[in-house]
């Protein structure tokens, strides 16, 4: 296309956070007089909707398809979580764009606002990331950590299903109670709640109304979510959530982070004028550098984290078993004038201080999953 007077064809995900997503980058260019229409794809990721993340190849679950309408020349460009994209790709797609980034923190989600150290023993956390099972593990051994999929509605859905039908069932028992003692002057029973069972089901969210029509196969104690994602969906406000320490519970390569992906030419680089944010582009490249070079991609669970800050690139990385026992931890200051080179020098201290014996070890453990998958997805963001 032309981006003199033509539309920008953009490929997104058709899911409702995807499609938040995807208006953040047509009105960011649209602000800066490129006109952009949104077209949707459905996605591998999509299909598969009962399995995991990690077991779902190297190419990227939620961008393969989407890129291969960019290649194909059907669609002109494409809007991805940066955490999504696997460290290999095509040649002749390049990183046209990447916006400012959005909080890149970890959150813990409870129906009560409850921390991570007053979760009771043995409470169940829902997440189906390997890195976040990982450091909820090495943090709370004793900890059970259940498969989660789906947007993040639903996640939350699942998690507030059981308080809320507990909570509706006790309500209307009290009801019936209460019409047991009705009419008896010398009796002192006192309802236990300001509000009948019809006011407070009519008081509820709408994300807790579909939460009470949910039969989930797991009760969820917690759930571990990107606040990204929760910020973009619109939901932080109605949920309780604690912001997890990102100098421990260290976040995916690339969480927070949008890319646009476009053919490498005159379109590409336009993209990238009109889009990039410095900071961001210097921070994501560090965090997919040192993923990449330590070649843990989708199976092993890895957190890189780095932050600009003057003139240096602040960098921490934790690689750990799958069951959290054994970890490598490690945080940097890179020179940003350098920050490509000395993230690889970082990854091969990594490697040789342990971190590749934990890769190969996960990969073992994965049951023969693709030893180049580079991709962190975690389908919240």
């Amino acid at each position: 296309m032309s981006t003199s007077g033509d539309t920008l064809r953009l490929a997104t995900r058709g899911s409702d956070l995807a499609l938040r997503q995807a208006a953040t980058v047509r009105d960011s260019l649209a602000s800066r007089r490129l006109t952009v229409e949104l077209r949707e794809v459905e996605t591998t990721g999509d299909q598969l909707t009962d399995e995991l993340i990690h077991r779902l190849g190297k190419t990227g679950a939620f961008v393969h398809s989407l890129d291969e309408k960019v290649l194909s020349g059907d669609l002109d460009a494409a809007v991805h979580s940066m955490k999504d994209m696997p460290t290999e790709r095509p040649d002749e797609l390049v990183v046209a764009g990447v916006p400012e980034r959005a909080a890149a923190e970890d959150v813990l989600v409870t129906p009560d606002g409850a921390a991570l150290d007053d979760l009771p023993e043995g409470a169940v956390v829902g997440t189906s990331s390997l890195r976040r099972k990982a450091q909820l593990l090495a943090e709370r051994p004793d900890l059970v950590v259940e498969p989660l999929r789906g947007n993040v509605d639903t996640r939350i859905e699942k998690l507030l299903a059981p308080s809320l039908q507990q909570e509706h069932q006790e309500r209307h028992e009290a009801e019936e109670e209460r019409k047991e003692h009705a009419g008896n002057e010398d009796d002192d029973y006192e309802f236990p709640y300001e509000q009948d069972v019809e006011a407070w089901f009519n008081g509820l969210s709408e994300l807790e109304r579909r939460a009470m029509e949910r039969d989930p196969d797991t009760e969820y104690d917690a759930i571990v979510l990107a606040k990204a994602g929760l910020d973009r969906a619109g939901l932080t406000h109605h949920v309780s959530t604690v912001e997890l320490d990102p100098e421990e519970f260290i976040p995916a390569p690339g969480q927070g982070a949008l890319a646009v992906t476009a053919v490498d030419g005159e379109l590409a680089a336009d993209i990238r004028d009109r889009l990039d944010d410095d900071r961001t582009r210097v921070e994501t490249t560090v965090e997919r550098t040192i993923l990449a070079e330590l070649g843990g991609g989708c199976v092993a669970p890895i957190g890189i984290y780095a932050r600009l800050a003057g003139g240096v690139v602040r960098t921490g990385v934790r690689v750990l078993s799958q069951d959290g026992t054994e970890n490598i931890q490690v945080t940097r200051d890179l020179p940003v004038e350098r920050h490509i080179d000395a993230a690889r020098d970082l990854a091969a201290e990594l490697a040789d201080r342990g971190a590749d014996d934990l890769i190969q070890a996960a990969k073992r453990d994965s049951g023969g999953a693709d030893d180049d998958a580079a991709t962190a997805a975690e389908e919240d963001e």
